[in-house]
């Protein structure tokens, strides 16, 4: 390779970097944790796919026919 073309390494990215790929050997629930799944696994999706059948509900209503049955 070319010679005299060494790069400083910047401690903080390379800290960055180490403890991003070892995360799953170090992460751990916390109540935080909890709650971001609850709130982006479960309630997020919930709240989207209710959204979705209330408009499909309503489309039906305009087109006059019975509402279609969705899982809940």
């Amino acid at each position: 390779m070319v010679g005299g073309m060494e790069m400083r390494k910047n401690h903080w990215i390379e800290e960055w970097a180490t403890a991003r790929e070892n995360l799953e050997y170090h992460f751990r629930w916390t109540r935080r944790n909890l709650a971001l799944a609850g709130i982006f696994g479960i309630a997020v999706p919930v709240l989207v796919y209710k959204g979705i059948v209330k408009d499909f509900h309503m489309q039906d209503e305009d087109a006059g026919r019975p509402h279609r049955k969705f899982w809940f």
